[in-house]
């Protein structure tokens, strides 16, 4: 199974037992935005902050676990499937790191799977910022300068 159909089946766990909307973030969100591949190591999931930090963490943690997950790393709200590591992170945290606005995300359906997707501006600015990261300056800013360069193509061959 794809890393997005382990995606899809998860986005579609969560719409239904939690009335989710996911966003899909990080390598493979953009993946599958631009039908490249970018081998992506992980899943990077945006969810609802209360459900990652708030009153409904330990209902998440347990629906998870419930469908074969293991939590990995309880800090990143990390959990590890079938060979696919699943890292969940609050959305609303996009507003104030790269001036995301939640309502301008653009919301697919794929099979009944509801879930948000970044546009490629949207990409822009999230690998911008997050180049300037210290973490990811020391460990990722080959592969964030690469991304950056990537959609600035892609932009430009959109127009």
């Amino acid at each position: 199974m794809s890393k997005f159909d382990c995606f899809l089946q998860n986005a579609k766990m969560l719409n239904d037992k939690f009335n989710i909307v996911t966003l899909l973030y990080g390598s493979l969100g953009l993946e599958v935005l631009t039908n490249s591949s970018l081998n992506s190591d992980d899943i990077d999931i945006l969810i609802p902050q209360v459900f990652v930090t708030g009153d409904k963490w330990k209902d998440f943690k347990l629906l998870l676990e419930s469908y074969g997950y293991t939590l990995i790393d309880e800090h990143e709200h990390t959990f590890h499937k079938d060979g696919v590591d699943y890292s969940y992170a609050s959305i609303e945290g996009l507003k104030e790191f790269a001036d995301i606005d939640i309502c301008d995300i653009e919301i697919r359906n794929i099979s009944g799977n509801k879930f948000m997707l970044l546009s490629l501006e949207q990409y822009l600015k999230v690998y911008q910022k997050s180049s300037l990261d210290g973490y990811r300056m020391n460990v990722k800013e080959k592969q964030d300068n690469r991304k950056i360069n990537f959609i600035k193509h892609q932009m430009n061959c959109e127009k």
